[in-house]
């Protein structure tokens, strides 16, 4: 849930303290007209009666004894502390009621960055020193590695399971890019790898992204 929307949830739950239970049912009713929550409009019902009975006892207070103060406690105090925790209990419900709290959509496109640095820097290191880039596994998550390359795929040395890992390529193709890799001896460029396997031209861009050339 955004900082902003949280505050506004812990606010909204406890009104029914801050006020006294004064705010309750009109929290509750609110909630459930945003909503549209039978949960939320059976609980409004029921504070709105406590409340109003409460106020017909206080309305009565100087003219009768007895059990009034003491059943005005009893109706406060539902109203109050009743009402706070069962408001602290939905307002994730309320205020979230999709379930995106745990949803952190900057941290994710902060790793989709990362990755996408990652896979450059190793086509930037693979194209200065091919050789080191065989050592270092760069392209090949079917070695042992220790390198971080952001999940690029060596088109020129992977097997054709590994070349399943790229966007679209199915076993078929990828057995098909094994054969002709073989025959032509490798290939320089996405541009090139799909002319000479024959991918489909909207792959390629996809391809492109993730897989290297190394020679």
């Amino acid at each position: 849930m955004p900082p902003g929307r949280a505050a506004m949830s812990v606010t909204w739950a406890a009104l029914p303290f801050l006020t006294l239970g004064y705010a309750t049912p009109f929290i509750f009713a609110a909630a459930a007209l945003w909503r549209r929550s039978a949960h939320l409009l059976v609980a409004s019902v029921a504070y709105i009666g406590v409340f109003a009975l409460m106020l017909t006892l206080l309305a009565g207070t100087d003219e009768k004894t007895g059990d009034t103060p003491g059943m005005v406690g009893v109706l406060t105090f539902l109203l109050a502390i009743v009402g706070c925790g069962h408001a602290f209990l939905i307002r994730r419900k309320v205020f979230d009621p999709d379930g995106l709290s745990g949803v952190d959509n900057e941290a994710a496109i902060e790793r989709v960055r990362r990755q996408r640095t990652l896979r450059q820097r190793a086509r930037e290191l693979s194209d200065r020193d091919p050789g080191l880039a065989r050592e270092l596994g760069i392209g090949r998550p079917d070695l042992p590695r220790q390198y971080n390359d952001g999940g690029l795929v060596d088109v020129n040395h992977a097997p054709a399971e590994v070349l399943t890992l790229l966007p679209g390529i199915t076993p078929e193709l990828a057995i098909k890019i094994e054969r002709v890799r073989a025959e032509t001896g490798g290939f320089m460029s996405a541009e090139e790898l799909a002319a000479l396997a024959g991918l489909p031209p909207n792959l390629t861009a996809e391809v492109a992204d993730y897989a290297v050339f190394i020679r």
